[in-house]
C-alpha cells in the first residue's frame, strides 16, 4: 500500500502555471489533471515488476462514514489480492480546506489503521529523528520511541517538535504516534533508504506500537 501526494504538482506544468496555485478552484483543477499524470508515472515505474497501479482517492468523509470506510477497505484488500498496488491520495479535486486530512502523513496513518497494517513507513529527506539539530556535533539519532516517550524539544531535520507542533517534523511525529497508538509500528526514515527499510534494516526511528 502506498500513500502518495503529487497530483497538484504534476498538473501545474500542463496547465501552464508558473507556480503552485493559491486559490482552491485552481488547486482542484491542477489536481484533476495531475492525478492522471501521477498514476501514469507510477504505472511506468511498476511495469518492470509486473505490478499494476490502482488509484484510490479518499476524503475525510470516506473514513468517517462506516459504509464508505468499509467499502474503501474492501476495495483496497481486493486490489492487493489481484496483485495491484493501491496508490492512495487525498481527493484534492473535491476536498476543501475545511474537510482535508491535513497532510499525507496523517492520511497514511489513517489508512494503516483502516487496513490494520503490520507496519507503516513514513518517508522524509532525513534518515531519523535526532536529539538535537543534525548539524549539531552533539546530535544523536533516536533509534526507538516508546509509546509514552516525551519528545518535547527534540528535532526532526531542522524543525523543532514541541507541544504545539509546527512544520514537517510535527506531522511525521503526530502521524507516527497516531498509528503507534493503534498497535501499528512506525518507521520514520529517508526516502533514499526505502529499499533498506523494506528489507528490515535497522535504520531510522522506530515508533514502538502500543500494546493493549
Amino acid at each position: 500500500m502506498l500513500v502518495s501526494s503529487g497530483a497538484i504538482a504534476s498538473g501545474i506544468p500542463f496547465l501552464r502555471l508558473d507556480a503552485r496555485p493559491t486559490d482552491l478552484a485552481t488547486q482542484q483543477a491542477a489536481a484533476a489533471v495531475g492525478q492522471n499524470i501521477l498514476m501514469y508515472r507510477y504505472q511506468e515505474s511498476l511495469r518492470p515488476f509486473d505490478i499494476v497501479a490502482g488509484q484510490v482517492l479518499l476524503t475525510t468523509g470516506d473514513l468517517e462514514n462506516p459504509t464508505s470506510r468499509s467499502n474503501a477497505r474492501r476495495a483496497m484488500e481486493r486490489l492487493l489480492g489481484l496483485r495491484t498496488l493501491p496508490i492512495v491520495n487525498e481527493n484534492d479535486t473535491v476536498a476543501t480546506q475545511e474537510i482535508r486530512f491535513g497532510d499525507n502523513d496523517r492520511l497514511g496513518a489513517l489508512v494503516a489503521q483502516l487496513i490494520e497494517a503490520d507496519a507503516l513507513i513514513l518517508l522524509s529527506d532525513i534518515e531519523s529523528l535526532y536529539t538535537k539539530p543534525p548539524t549539531d556535533p552533539d546530535a544523536e539519532p533516536i533509534d526507538i520511541v516508546a509509546p509514552d516517550a516525551d519528545l518535547t524539544g527534540l528535532e526532526f531535520g531542522a524543525t523543532v517538535v514541541n507541544s504545539v507542533g509546527t512544520g514537517g517534523a510535527a506531522t511525521k511525529v503526530s502521524a507516527a504516534r497516531l498509528a503507534a497508538a493503534s498497535g501499528i509500528g512506525v518507521l520514520v526514515t529517508s526516502a533514499d533508504l526505502v529499499e533498506q527499510a523494506l528489507a528490515g534494516a535497522e535504520i531510522g526511528t522506530w515508533f514502538e506500537p502500543a500494546t493493549s
